[in-house]
């Protein structure tokens, strides 16, 4: 059994041709380069024609299904499959799970542009056949056509940026031991070029901003106008709230005295003063809380989406207890993202990298290497690692901005 298949991208620099020809030797085929036309420069695209032989049919497809998540599509495409969805929120078997990376489908013999870039969702073709939608499975209806099997559907890797705009490092691996001075410039450079295009940076942030005296940091960039959106979770703003009023972190004074003997209760104070006030733009109102991550992102009209946990006290009323309405408010606010720092953070920033398309600059922060591993092994390739911890890597973004 025979197929021709098409390549096109950054086919050298991105070790496309490569990862492609060893996956079709893992599956138990073989492969002949009939075409291969490479770019002339850094920024042209190259093109890859390779034929693709199996035993049978069975190991082809395997094959096939294999490499389409890599670019490689059929030279003689034949348009996607589709079956109903047999009831709410229950997809027909082997349907199509999305990447991050751009998707067409070739429906009726037009190629149609899936507008969201989202992983691990299923693909769904409108009545009308004009439109292709990437959605949850819990959004998917009774009856609606969803796009079974490899065929019919072709991803392509993001156009290359040129010059300083390239995220080369992007591609190294994770070690405690890089120099940060160059990638944290590199990280300053891009957090410039990305606002200067117009579109919005996100901090995704954990309760260690906090913990580790680095509020005040994340306060006076929010002001400064560097962050757009704020995800996290019940904590981060909880421990910020207690320290704009009690001066405290878990009980912890920020400023390094000793805890007092009522110290442990300072952050359920604090979620009870919120809730008596109604909310935390209420007490923003009222005076209460005059200062802090969460007053700034109030009065300089930053949106901000608390997703609860199951360990949650209180929690603080803003905080969405429901983790699909909690998904779907963060897919509507990653609209215009460009850039998403993760901080101190391991489910919310591998929730939030599921999420988001494989053309966002994504810079994850911790300083335990393992979470930066587990946000790329979970797929997002476009994640820049880097091993310290918040404090310091706030301080030295908010030091580089201000020069």
């Amino acid at each position: 059994m025979e197929q021709q298949v098409v390549l096109r991208g950054h086919l050298i620099d991105d070790q496309i041709l490569s990862r492609v020809l060893d996956a079709i030797a893992k599956l138990g085929a073989e492969h002949e380069i009939v075409q291969l036309t490479v770019g002339r420069t850094r920024q042209d695209l190259s093109e890859a024609r390779l034929q693709v032989t199996a035993l049978n049919s069975e190991v082809l497809s395997r094959v096939l299904e294999g490499i389409a998540a890599l670019g490689a599509e059929p030279v003689e495409s034949r348009p996607a499959r589709l079956e109903p969805a047999l009831a709410d929120g229950v997809l027909p078997e082997f349907f199509y799970a999305t990447t991050n990376l751009p998707t067409e489908v070739l429906i009726a013999g037009q190629w149609r542009t899936v507008i969201e870039e989202e992983m691990d969702l299923a693909l769904v073709v409108a009545p009308e056949l004009d439109r292709v939608r990437a959605l949850p499975m819990t959004a998917v209806k009774v009856g609606d056509q969803v796009v079974v099997g490899e065929q019919g559907v072709r991803v392509s890797y993001p156009p290359r940026e040129s010059g300083e705009h390239t995220f080369r490092f992007m591609s190294s691996g994770v070690s405690a031991e890089k120099p940060k001075g160059p990638m944290l410039q590199q990280v300053v450079a891009a957090v410039r070029r990305i606002k200067q295009a117009g579109k919005k940076v996100l901090l995704v942030g954990g309760p260690a901003i906090v913990h580790t005296g680095a509020g005040p940091v994340l306060e006076k960039l929010i002001r400064k106008g560097w962050i757009d959106v704020l995800f996290a979770g019940n904590a981060l703003a909880t421990h910020d709230i207690e320290q704009a009023l009690f001066g405290t972190s878990l009980g912890v004074p920020v400023c390094g005295d000793r805890a007092g003997r009522s110290g442990h209760a300072h952050h359920l104070w604090a979620i009870n003063a919120i809730r008596k006030a109604g909310s935390i733009e209420g007490a923003v109102a009222s005076g209460l809380l005059h200062r802090g991550i969460m007053h700034a992102c109030v009065t300089h009209r930053v949106p901000f989406v608390l997703a609860g946990s199951i360990r949650d006290d209180g929690p603080l009323p803003e905080v969405i207890t429901d983790v699909l309405e909690a998904q779907g408010i963060m897919r509507e606010q990653l609209a215009g993202v460009g850039l998403a720092f993760m901080v101190g953070t391991t489910l919310h920033a591998i929730a939030t990298g599921n999420l988001l398309s494989a053309r966002v600059f994504t810079v994850c922060v911790d300083i335990n290497p393992g979470v930066v591993t587990k946000l790329r092994d979970r797929g997002s390739r476009q994640s820049l690692g880097i091993v310290m911890d918040a404090a310091s890597f706030l301080e030295q973004l908010a030091r580089g901005l201000d020069t």
